[in-house]
C-alpha cells in the first residue's frame, strides 16, 4: 500500500513539472463608486492636480499626511519634499496615474479609508513586490526588440513580469530613465516593453480617510 502511494505521488509529481507556468494578472478594479462622497471628492482632486491647483491640494492635505519613509511627515514636510514652492514640482506628474486607476477600501481601518492606485492594494500577497512588477495597461505590445520597428510577439494586458534591469534600456543619463523594459511574464514569454507601461506595486500610491465627514490624503509615498 504503502509503494503504490509513493509510485502515485511521484507521479503526480512529475506531471506538475510538466506543466506550463501560468500567468498571473493584477487586473483593474475601482471601489470608489461604492461612496458617492468619496467620488465627488476624487473627481474634484484630479481636476485639481490635472491644473495644478497647489492651493487645491494643499486643502485636502491630513495634518499628518506621511510623504515618505525618511521622516517626511506633515504639510510642510511635504510641501518641502515635493518642491511645491519651485513652480517645478514633480507631484502633479506623479499623483495622476495614482487618482485615475482605480483603488479599494480598506477593510479594518478606524474611519472609512482608500487607497490608490490598484497596482498596490490588489497585487497578489504571495509574491515579493520588490521582485516583480505589472504590465500597467490593456493590449501592450510585446516586441522582440527595443524599437518601436520591431516585431510584435504578442499583446500584453495586466500581465505580471520580472524585469531584466541588464537588457533593458535607458537614456544614459547620470539619473537614467528607463524607455525599454526587458520583461519575462510568468508564462515565460520575453520581449520588450515600452516603460510607460509597466509599474512596481510599490510605486507611488495614496491612502485617504474620511475624518469628521471630511475626505483627507493621509499618505503620498513611494517604496517600503
Amino acid at each position: 500500500m504503502k509503494r503504490k502511494l509513493f509510485l502515485l505521488l511521484t507521479m503526480m509529481a512529475g506531471l506538475a513539472l510538466n506543466l506550463p507556468a501560468q500567468e498571473r494578472y493584477v487586473r483593474p478594479v475601482d471601489e470608489g463608486p461604492k461612496d458617492a462622497s468619496f467620488v465627488s471628492f476624487r473627481e474634484k482632486l484630479i481636476k485639481a492636480v490635472k491644473e495644478k491647483d497647489e492651493k487645491h491640494l494643499i486643502s485636502v492635505l491630513d495634518d499628518d499626511i506621511k510623504a515618505s519613509f525618511g521622516g517626511d511627515e506633515g504639510v510642510k514636510d511635504f510641501q518641502t519634499f515635493w518642491k511645491l514652492d519651485s513652480g517645478q514640482s514633480g507631484v502633479w506628474e506623479e499623483l495622476l496615474p495614482v487618482l485615475t486607476n482605480g483603488g479599494k477600501f480598506v477593510s479594518g481601518a478606524p474611519n472609512k479609508e482608500f487607497c490608490a492606485p490598484y497596482s498596490f492594494v490588489a497585487f497578489p500577497e504571495d509574491l515579493d513586490a520588490f521582485e516583480y512588477n505589472i504590465i500597467f495597461g490593456n493590449n501592450v505590445r510585446l516586441r522582440s526588440k527595443p524599437d518601436l520597428s520591431s516585431n510584435v510577439i504578442t499583446k500584453l494586458s495586466y500581465n505580471i513580469v520580472k524585469i531584466d534591469w541588464e537588457k533593458s534600456v535607458n537614456d544614459g543619463k547620470d539619473d537614467p530613465t528607463y524607455i525599454w523594459y526587458k520583461v519575462e511574464t510568468l508564462g515565460k514569454l520575453n520581449g520588450f516593453v515600452s516603460a510607460d507601461y509597466v509599474r512596481s506595486p510599490i510605486d507611488y500610491r495614496a491612502c485617504f480617510e474620511k475624518k469628521k465627514g471630511v475626505w483627507k490624503m493621509t499618505a503620498f509615498v513611494a517604496g517600503d
